[in-house]
């Protein structure tokens, strides 16, 4: 849970947002399971808008919210991550010394807008495995021996090793190019596509890191019917069922945020594993006329709707729970081994005395 020692109840604003803080923290408790030590990983993406960019202005009351919804994770890749970090290490500080991060640089250049990509993870439950890159496309092989560069993502993703209980994954955030706002512009599908082949051909090489890939973030993707879509699935990437059709955009109708994975420790279990999306302003800076009312002073004359996405986001975090416990399942391929006389159930009986 985050610190609250900064809320001073003699202020009127710190007391609203300490009635905010209680009602997120309920919405959160009815639509996310509870964390646990050794079973399950809570797995979250979330693109928070121009996070310490000059437009965002985050007051205390938010950055409490966002470090609220982080916590209630075990790892959470974050896109849009502006240059300046200020708001980003005063999330750290609430969030506590428990918390870590691996962050990257801008990226440089008109199309990579500035921006950073992060995971940040609950160390008493996730470990960093010790593998860190930032994705670059190898060069374009042609005729005689020759090759030329190719053309990198306008932001360059980030790629990292964890281990998790008995799981071990490759997981890689990216912010995919939005380009022109039709629901599959080539630009958009042809990075999908590069991107989602790339980290496939890494899982499957013979000195993987890991055999398990997970790719997620903010990929635009406008409905699961695009070629957006189909770009990621043809690279043999699995997307949950129950994710496919949750929309993660605030106002609502599109699926730009996506959790996607190449997993063989986890192949069967997908299906089955809990998933959702957390609508946040049904909560927190919401339509509701006292809220308006509220902040009227703080935004002037500012659209409202527009002015609280800088404050937590124009996305809604994503989230699924993946188990790590596969003691079982180990345990059995050691019976297995014993040959066709070693008891296989669940539970084995004690071995006869005498």
């Amino acid at each position: 849970m985050p610190f609250y020692k900064n809320l001073n109840p003699k202020k009127g604003e710190d007391r609203w947002t300490a009635v905010g803080l209680l009602r997120l923290r309920k919405a959160l408790q009815n639509s996310v399971p509870p964390k646990r030590l050794d079973s399950r990983l809570l797995l979250a993406t979330w693109n928070i808008r121009q996070f310490g960019g000059k437009k965002s202005q985050r007051t205390k009351e938010s950055l409490f919210y966002i470090a609220e919804i982080i916590s209630a994770f075990d790892l959470v890749a974050v896109q849009e991550i502006r240059s300046n970090l200020g708001d980003f290490n005063r999330l750290m500080n609430l969030l506590g010394s428990w918390w870590r991060y691996l962050l990257t640089d801008v990226t440089l250049g008109g199309r990579g807008n500035q921006e950073r990509l992060a995971f940040l993870y609950d160390s008493r439950k996730v470990a960093f495995g010790g593998l860190a890159a930032q994705v670059v496309l190898p060069p374009i092989e042609k005729k005689e021996k020759e090759t030329k560069p190719a053309e990198q993502l306008a932001r360059t993703p980030l790629l990292v090793g964890f281990r998790c209980g008995w799981l071990k994954f490759t997981i890689c955030t990216a912010h995919i190019l939005y380009g022109a706002g039709i629901s599959s512009p080539p630009e958009r599908v042809a990075e999908i596509k590069k991107l989602a082949e790339f980290l496939a051909q890494r899982a499957s090489h013979p000195d993987a890191w890991a055999k398990n890939m997970i790719v997620l973030g903010d990929f635009n993707i406008f409905k699961p019917t695009d070629a957006t879509f189909a770009a990621l699935r043809a690279a043999k990437f699995t997307i949950p069922t129950r994710l496919q059709g949750l929309h993660s955009n605030a106002a609502g109708g599109k699926h730009f945020d996506q959790i996607a994975f190449i997993a063989p420790d986890l192949e069967d279990k997908l299906e089955l594993s809990d998933a959702g999306v957390i609508d946040v302003f049904k909560t927190v800076f919401s339509e509701k006329k006292k809220d308006a009312e509220f902040y009227k002073r703080s935004i002037g004359k500012a659209s409202y709707k527009t002015w609280r996405t800088y404050q937590l986001s124009d996305h809604l975090p994503m989230w699924i729970e993946l188990r790590t416990d596969f003691t079982g399942r180990y345990l059995r391929k050691k019976m297995k081994k014993a040959g066709p006389s070693a008891v296989m159930a669940d539970e084995v009986a004690p071995p006869a005395t005498g």
